[in-house]
Order: structure tokens, then sequence, then C-alpha cells
């Protein structure tokens, strides 16, 4: 059950650092248990839904383990999310009780939750956390009985796209108490070992990581907002071993400044900003740090598959990865026809496991369509089978068809970003009336820069001519936006920055 990830090992031994705060396993525990009598007074009951709209740190920990030990559904709600986007969320997951803050980064949440309350027929209760350090059940007595399953629904993750309405992925106790323990063990997490958790809980990866560590006896150090300063600070104060984040947030802390990051001995990064290469490589040099790529999504936990460490520096640069049990599979299929595919062959990544999620919440026809009919996952990830692992390729949406040949993007990315003139590269496809889609590459520029004209030529000698780029554009920073797993590059903008690059009048997506 996922409780006893918590009631496992030394209860002496630190669970969780928040701010100038540290709580035992022990302490965590009984506050948890006292958490869960304060949610049966309110009414929650196995079954029941709460919605938890709340930074990160030891009260939001607490609400979880206590909804595992009544059986209870977590909903986690984005703290970035602004009144409409969070109404959304408690609407879709019927929550009985939502928990906010009273204000957190100069925004009103208690002024939000008050509007979603009235707008919200099933919510019954707001309650406000006023002090994190001593929260309302404080004084409550422990709460005696485990009515959790492992087959219970205990926590939702939102899809992280960069459009429309985020559904809410829903996974079992059971599931995500596999997960936590295959985690550590894959990424050789101890009793002694530290997790700095920079990433917010409500996303899939910062709670993976998290929930992993303490299924390992390992401390957390929770971090409400990244900054990358502060970051290697709790990597230095703490003697932090582990680290997890997206490329650009482990580069960002090894270029953090005059801090010794010497403890810090396993890490793993989604590839968002084409920095993989670089910061493997940085980290290496600087450290002796060996990064490597991972690969997962909302629907089947991050950390699915992972690349191993002790690869070579491109082996463990390649998204994708191998399971990290043998009780995940995957299979790459024709996305039309489903029919499977043989090694080398791109198709669409199909997942089946205890990770993947039992559906989408209170989303029927979409939990329906997001698998095949003989229960695969359709992760809609372009990939291909390598043997026991698999190269993650791109979002099948994302795939450029080009003359006739379907291309994937980050080949044109991955040999760009060679060339030293260049930082970083992302290629999308227009549509052009009687040519067809047509590929536009945007590059930052490093400190020796070349022309656009210089880059055509040495790409026109590496790659085969169907593939060529239309134009390579300069620019300071692609446009992004800051998601549950770090930061995503935002290819529906760059598509229109590419239309009118062409002098087209709109996109229609490759």
């Amino acid at each position: 059950m996922a409780f006893d990830l918590l009631e496992a090992g030394d209860h002496e031994r630190v669970a969780l650092h928040h701010g100038e705060r540290s709580f035992t396993r022990g302490e965590l525990g009984v506050a948890s248990r006292r958490a869960a009598s304060f949610l049966h007074e309110l009414g929650v009951k196995r079954g029941d839904t709460i919605a938890v709209w709340l930074p990160d740190g030891a009260v939001w920990m607490q609400l979880f383990f206590a909804a595992a030990q009544l059986g209870a559904l977590m909903v986690p709600v984005s703290t970035r999310f602004r009144q409409q986007e969070a109404l959304h969320v408690v609407k879709t997951a019927n929550a009985r009780v939502l928990f906010v803050p009273e204000r957190f980064l100069d925004f009103d949440y208690a002024g939000a939750a008050r509007e979603i309350e009235d707008a919200c027929e099933v919510l019954q209760q707001v309650v406000q956390v006023a002090r994190f350090d001593s929260p309302g059940w404080s004084a409550y007595e422990p709460y005696p009985r485990w009515e959790g399953r492992d087959t219970d629904l205990l926590c939702t993750f939102m899809t992280s796209g960069t459009t429309g309405q985020p559904k809410l992925a829903a996974h079992t106790a059971g599931g995500i108490a596999r997960h936590a323990r295959n985690v550590g063990q894959y990424n050789d997490m101890r009793p002694n070992d530290v997790m700095l958790c920079a990433l917010p809980l409500y996303g899939v990866l910062g709670f993976v990581q998290a929930i992993a560590a303490l299924a390992s006896g390992a401390a957390c150090v929770l971090l409400p907002v990244f900054k990358a300063d502060a970051a290697a600070a709790a990597i230095e104060r703490h003697r932090v071993t582990h680290f997890f984040g997206s490329d650009a947030m482990l580069d960002m802390v090894l270029d953090a400044g005059d801090y010794s990051l010497a403890s810090w001995r396993r890490g793993a990064f989604p590839e968002y900003a084409g920095l993989g290469r670089s910061v493997i490589a940085k980290a290496w040099d600087a450290w002796g740090v060996r990064l490597s790529a991972l690969y997962g999504m909302s629907e089947c936990f991050a950390m699915t598959a992972m690349r191993d460490p002790q690869g070579d520096a491109e082996q463990r640069g390649m998204p994708g990865g191998t399971p990290i049990s043998s009780e995940i599979a995957f299979r790459i299929a024709d996305p039309e026809s489903g029919v499977q595919l043989a090694d080398q062959r791109q198709g669409e990544l199909q997942l089946r496991g205890y990770n993947v999620m039992a559906g989408y919440l209170n989303n029927p026809a979409a939990t329906s369509a997001a698998f095949t009919a003989d229960g695969w996952f359709r992760t809609g990830d372009l990939a291909h089978a390598d043997g026991a692992s698999f190269r993650y390729v791109g979002r099948i949406r994302d795939s450029l068809r080009l003359r006739g040949y379907l291309v994937d993007p980050v080949e044109i990315e991955m040999f760009l970003a060679q060339h030293p003139g260049v930082e970083a590269a992302q290629v999308v496809g227009v549509h052009v009336e009687g040519e067809g889609d047509v590929a536009v590459a945007f590059i930052r520029a490093s400190a020796t820069p070349a022309t656009e004209e210089a880059l055509l030529a040495w790409l026109k000698q590496g790659i085969a001519g169907f593939k060529m780029p239309r134009r390579i554009v300069t620019v300071a920073a692609f446009p992004q936006k800051d998601g549950p797993n770090g930061v995503k590059v935002l290819r529906n903008e760059l598509r229109d920055m590419a239309s009118q690059c062409l002098g087209l009048a709109q996109t229609t997506s490759a």
C-alpha cells in the first residue's frame, strides 16, 4: 500500500527538509494520520476526492498520505493556475474539499477559491492553510484505521500539453507504490541519500522523484519555487545526492555560481530545451556527474524508461531508454493500422504495465481513445525499438512530411546543434500551397555565431536534400511555457513564426 512507503524504514531518519524545518519519517507519519482524522471529520471517505492547490511542502505530503490512508483520491492543482484554470480541474474532479494557501507568490488563492466554491455544486468545503508549520489538524488524534486499498485511485496528474484544457490522468495506490520502489532501486537511492525536489509535486516528474526517495528511506529537500541559486545552495547545504529536472534546469544549476555540487551523484532529465548533449558534458567535466535521459508522461509516470547512467555520453543523451522494470512492456506499432513494427522502424510507442493510468478522471471517451483494443496505452509519441530499449523521436503530431518522407525534426535539430555556432535548435514544419510541408529551423546562437547562409551550406553537407530547412532563423529565445515537469518549447508559436518568415498568412501543423 502507498502508506507503507512512509511507515517502512527508520522513523528517526529525516524524511523532509522544508525551509528551516525538518520532519523525520515518524513525525511525517503521525502528522499524516492527523490529517486523515481531519479529512474524516470533514466527511471525506473512501472514493471521495480532495483537490490540493498548495505549494510544495510538508502539508502537501501529509494530505497525500492522509488520502492514501482513507482510500480517497487527491487531485493536485498547479499553483501557476489562476481561477478559471483551477475551476476546470476542480469541476472535472468533482472534488468535495479544496485546500488553498491564503497567499502564495502574490496571488490571492483564498479569494479565487471563494469564486470556485460558488461555481462548483459538489465542492463542500474550502480549507485555507494559514500556517504550513502548524496546519489545522495538528491537535487531532491520529486516524487509527487503514482503509485504502491498492486498487483505489490515489492521485491524478494533469496532462501537460501546450494547447487545450488539461485532462487528469488517474493512478492507483498500488501502481504509485510499485513505481516508487522501482524508481528508487533503478536510481540506486539509499537511506543516507538526499533528493533535491525542485520541480512541483503536482507534476508527475516532481512527484515520482519525491515518492521514490521516501520509498527508499532517503530524504527530500523541497523547494516550493525553483531558482537556480537556491537549488545549488541546497545541494551544497544538504549534501544532495540525487537531482532530476529538465535539461534547462540542470544547466542553470551548473552555471549558478560558487557552490559545491560535489555530493551530487545521480541525475536525469527530459530534454525540452535541446541542451541534453551540452548539459551531460558540463556536469561530467565540472563534477563527474553522469547525467542521463529519461522518458515518461502523466499517463504512465515519469521515469517509465531511463538511459543507463553507466553508458557513454552519446548513449546517455539519447531520448527514450529501457523500461526500469520488467513489469513495464512497450511495443512500436503503426499509428494507423496498429500493426506491430520491427526494430528500427518508426511508429507509435505503446505501453502496458502497472505504470499506466487507470484512465482520465471522469472522461470515459478520452480514456477509450487512449487505449488499443487489446489494452495497450497509446502514447502519441513517435519512437523506434532497439532491442530492449526504445529511442524517442517526438510527438507524432510534430513529425514532418517532407517530399513524401516522414522526417523526425530531432534529426535536423541534433545535426544543427553540432555546429559550433549553434547553442540549441528547434525545427518545425509549415504547409506551403503547391509544395506541401516545408521545414524551418530556429536556433539560439552560441558565442561564435554563424550566418544563415553558412549554416545552410554546412547543413547541406550532412543531411539529405529533402530534409533541408527552407530557413534557419536566429532567435534570442524560443517561446516557452512553464509546465509541471519543466519548461517546454511552444511549437505552435514556432510554427506561426515560421509561417511569417515564409510570408504565409497562416500555418497548418505538419
